[in-house]
């Protein structure tokens, strides 16, 4: 059992006389209260998304206050604690404030001390839950999928939260990598400012990248193709930097996009190894389509009735067959490749494997055995995209014997390998 997001304060303290006493204390000014003697137990009843706020006793038998604090933080760093201690324990409150915790209060409980904390602190809980919610939201719509490694990655976004850190994003070209940075620009204070576009390759001496900095002022630049930039220019940034950590001011965002893994480039010598570090303290991997084939129909629906809004034309009916050949295809394109397919399939024209062909009938120019013929190549080539090549299948799907089937097919000159997925 956790906690239930109505409650707003967990009260610990071993004395139960004392918790009795503080949640009097704090529901008569108007908060919803719990309260647990036993620290162990309080851990349990403890979530991530909980929107709330921890007041514990320093010292219990068992667990103390600041092993308390290690354990909640160890869920969710952000999740605020205020240490109630004694007089003589000064130092030990300044040295878990140093480690986390959101304030101290000293014995003898001052009350109007302590709800001065609790409207200080809840507020900004609730509201960092709401922003979580939201983010989460926001990557289900743009990151679609329900598959376990974009799932990971939506609670990866989620949990970055509102820090402005720079960013590495890998994965390969299609994925969505740029579509990521945009939303990692968007979802902090640096969003209020400019999102600038800059291509590695394009890089040819530091003023460049000097340049593009200055134009992202206050907002993030987004680096495509990092390796390609000049190492003298990498040890530049590098610079830079270090010193927005040393001043603890951050003007420049830097999102860094990179084909492949960081440590390809690293190991091949085209990424600075110190660039490499202060890129991946926040560092987002996203998975090829064939890694997520279990979104490839939901990716391919979506983007089949979001096209065809906006041709304002009724979504087609989409057979089991031809979803089969979706799952079946290695989308070396990825996402992108997909939803062109997607986007064709809508006005009428089958893609897959690196051909396409129209649906559409030839006007009516031509001899009629001319038209009976075309129509007959149109109705194998449907059936051997469908079954990708799979001659049984296509048989059975048109009602023909294989030899009959084989023969309409040397008429036409088609060859089944030409319709293989992958």
């Amino acid at each position: 059992m956790t906690i239930s997001d109505h409650i707003e304060v967990l009260i610990i303290d071993d004395d139960q006389d004392v918790a009795d006493a503080y949640q009097h204390l704090l529901e008569v000014a108007g908060y919803q209260t719990l309260t647990a003697t036993d620290p162990l137990q309080a851990l349990t009843l403890l979530h991530k998304e909980w929107p709330g706020v921890v007041i514990t006793d320093m010292y219990m038998p068992g667990m103390n206050g600041k092993e308390v604090l290690q354990r909640i933080k160890s869920l969710d760093n952000t999740l605020p604690v205020i240490l109630i201690t004694g007089h003589g324990d000064i130092p030990m409150a300044v040295d878990a404030l140093q480690n986390g915790a959101a304030d101290f209060l000293q014995k003898p409980l001052q009350p109007a001390a302590l709800i001065t904390l609790l409207d200080k602190h809840l507020p900004k809980r609730k509201q960092l839950i709401e922003h979580r919610k939201r983010l989460r939201q926001t990557a289900s719509d743009v990151l679609l999928g329900d598959s376990p490694l974009i799932v990971k990655l939506r609670h990866q976004i989620a949990a970055a939260e509102s820090h402005d850190k720079d960013a590495l994003i890998e994965g390969e070209a299609g994925t969505g990598r740029h579509t990521l940075a945009r939303m990692l620009h968007s979802q902090t204070n640096m969003g209020k400012g400019p999102l600038i576009q800059l291509c590695g390759s394009k890089v040819a001496r530091t003023s460049d990248l000097q340049r593009a900095m200055l134009n992202a002022r206050e907002g993030s630049l987004c680096i495509n193709h990092l390796p390609a930039m000049p190492t003298e220019t990498q040890h530049w940034l590098c610079r830079f930097l270090l010193e927005q950590e040393r001043l603890a001011k951050r003007e420049v965002r830097v999102l860094a996009i990179i084909e492949g893994t960081a440590e390809q480039a690293v190991e091949k010598e085209t990424l600075v190894p110190e660039l490499f570090y202060f890129l991946s303290q926040a560092r987002f991997v996203i998975p090829p389509l064939r890694q997520r084939a279990s979104d490839i129909t939901l990716l391919f629906r979506y983007f089949l009735e979001a096209s065809c809004q906006k041709l304002n034309k009724p979504v087609p009916v989409v057979d089991k067959a031809y979803l089969n050949t979706l799952n079946r295809h290695t989308w070396q394109g990825n996402v992108l490749e997909l939803r062109n397919v997607a986007e064709l399939y809508a006005i009428g024209i089958v893609k897959l494997t690196g051909q396409e062909r129209t649906k559409s009938l030839d006007q009516m120019s031509s001899p009629l055995d001319d038209l009976i013929d075309s129509y007959e190549k149109q109705v194998i080539e449907d059936a051997l995209y469908l079954f990708g090549g799979r001659i049984n299948e296509v048989s059975t799907y048109l009602q023909i014997p294989r030899k009959k089937l084989y023969l309409r097919m040397k008429k036409h000159n088609l060859d089944k390998a030409d319709y293989k997925a992958g």
